[in-house]
């Protein structure tokens, strides 16, 4: 039983060491895409 506590503490480092390097290293920035729309407002104001 011991053993298998040891293993599961070890795996759960490995995957915490394993997330920091992701998010310090993987490159999780947006795509920036500009959009241009046009855009009718209505003037009338009729009441």
């Amino acid at each position: 039983m011991g053993r298998l506590l040891k293993l599961v503490f070890i795996l759960l480092v490995l995957g915490f060491i394993g997330l920091v390097g992701f998010a310090y290293l993987g490159d999780l920035s947006p795509v920036r895409n500009e959009v241009k729309q046009p855009v009718t407002l209505n003037t009338d104001s009729g009441g």
